[in-house]
């Protein structure tokens, strides 16, 4: 039961990273060229399809936050709650 616990820990904030990662490069103006940011880039756009343009604000910076970082937030709070009070020592 930890090791499941733990790998759903692990994936939510594997996932939440990504996307924060994404957050920094873009808002550092990576090279949008770049293979590892287009992958960042892509990857991002996955993991937050659902919730891009859910907020809507004209500014550039509060618009990528809201769009990447709300979902980075989610997934962590679920991946804590769907692994809370199943530790076992």
């Amino acid at each position: 039961m930890r090791r499941t616990t733990s790998v759903i820990s692990a994936v939510a904030h594997i996932v939440a990273s990504i996307l924060v990662i994404w957050i920094l490069l873009d808002l550092f103006d990576a090279n949008q060229a770049n293979t590892v940011v287009r992958w960042f880039h892509n990857a991002a756009d996955w993991l937050a399809a659902w919730s891009r343009g859910l907020f809507t604000v004209s500014n550039h910076t509060a618009q990528v936050l809201l769009d990447y970082g709300v979902p980075a937030v989610v997934y962590v709070v679920i991946g804590n709650l769907a692994t809370r009070g199943r530790v076992v020592d």
